[in-house]
């Protein structure tokens, strides 16, 4: 199902690392902003953590860490099962993925300006739809299960 990163987004991936770990969190501020559009969508998130900064400054230590990793995804194994646990707490389905993406890519964009090129923003997409197949995966095999479990827990 997951196909593999060629090893040109991996190398544009990686090659956006400073840029992240200097304007990281300008990115996933804006970012919200633009996902936030959406009351539903906003919904699904715990304002608390975004009014404290919370939520932006993990959500830009993870993209950081994905950028860094993503020639050994190994290393991101436990990052990405908090994060399946947690969009699965949260409620998060596959058919909210489309929503980051939309204002994910567009937020790199705004703070970077020009150094976002399209080649910058091709590469960052193909990363984020690889990892979000990945999530999705995971978080549907729990799903399933917590599905299957609850007809026989009310018996």
């Amino acid at each position: 199902m997951t196909h593999q990163l060629t090893p040109e987004t991996i190398a544009i991936v990686k090659a956006t690392g400073p840029a992240l770990q200097k304007h990281g969190l300008a990115i996933t501020t804006r970012m919200y902003e633009r996902l936030f559009v959406d009351e539903d969508i906003r919904a699904l998130f715990d304002q608390a953590a975004q009014e404290n900064g919370d939520q932006p400054k993990r959500l830009a230590a993870a993209i950081l860490g994905y950028a860094q990793n993503i020639d050994k995804l190994e290393a991101l194994g436990p990052a990405v099962e908090r994060m399946v646990q947690r969009h699965v707490e949260t409620g998060v389905k596959a058919e909210h993925y489309p929503y980051v993406a939309n204002a994910l890519l567009p937020a790199i964009r705004d703070v970077l300006g020009e150094a976002a090129t399209d080649e910058v923003l091709a590469a960052w997409g193909e990363a984020y739809w690889f990892l979000a197949e990945i999530l999705i995966g995971k978080e549907a095999e729990i799903y399933r299960v917590k599905a299957a479990a609850t007809p026989s827990e009310a018996a």
